[in-house]
């Protein structure tokens, strides 16, 4: 879940990750996926830690993402972050705004392999220390899944309300290829692309890798990371992902 108004947020792309045998899905890539946590169950991922800058400017998170499946088809998730800055004055840190989201896969053929859910979710303006957007951002993201064996593509896009001075709305929209190999490692590469959030800004490119390979049950070990162009030219920025997941 990464819809805020951070660096690593604003990396968002809209996609899925696929897969034949159990749901390995959203993090550690820069998207999310049209399945939703087993009806009872938790995935909860922390510590998560997210980075995205140039050189030494970068800013991110580190904090809790907590998933719970509320009902058949329903997924309920909040964010709890905490999030840094870090430039040639040092690091700064303060607690980040908290993420809400509903996931809600409204259409699936098993058969077929294919699903599509609807995402929406939005940040509350609970941090500290400058690291607050100061208002409320949304974003309204459809996610579709199609599977092909031991390999799945996905991809999407939506819409970020981006409220602020000097601030806009954009499209965001992405695709990915993973696959499985054996029962513990997937792999996937992804290429996103963000309009620009900001009046007279640039959009971005995000191309990166990720992994996920499993452990003992219930945990799971999730990293990504790859590089960033701004439109238009420019030195590549970076952004990554490594976090610890349980399942119950």
């Amino acid at each position: 879940m990464r819809f805020g108004v951070s660096l690593s947020a604003r990396l968002i792309a809209l996609s899925i990750l696929l897969a034949p045998a159990a749901a390995l899905a959203g993090p550690p890539f820069l998207t999310d996926d049209p399945e939703p946590t087993e009806t009872g169950h938790w995935e909860i991922y922390a510590p998560l830690f997210e980075a995205a800058g140039r050189g030494t400017d970068f800013s991110g998170s580190a904090g809790v993402e907590v998933n719970y499946g509320a009902a058949p088809n329903l997924q309920l998730t909040v964010g709890l972050p905490a999030a840094y800055t870090h430039d040639a004055g040092g690091w700064r840190w303060g607690a980040g705004d908290l993420e809400v989201s509903a996931k809600y896969r409204f259409y699936r053929d098993e058969a077929a392999g294919v699903q599509v859910a609807f995402f929406p979710g939005m940040t509350l303006p609970t941090g500290s220390n400058g690291m607050s957007a100061g208002r409320v951002t949304a974003l309204l993201p459809i996610w579709l899944q199609k599977d092909a064996g031991a390999w799945s593509v996905f991809g999407g896009g939506g819409y970020a309300i981006n409220p602020g001075s000097g601030n806009h709305d954009y499209w965001t929209e992405g695709v990915a290829v993973t696959r499985h190999l054996g029962d513990r490692l997937l792999l996937g590469v992804e290429a996103d692309h963000q309009g620009a959030d900001t009046i007279g800004g640039k959009g971005s490119t995000s191309l990166g890798a990720g992994a996920i390979y499993l452990l003992k049950a219930p945990f799971r070990v999730l990293v990504s990371g790859g590089p960033t162009f701004d439109d238009g030219g420019g030195a590549a920025g970076f952004h990554g992902f490594l976090a610890l997941g349980v399942d119950f």
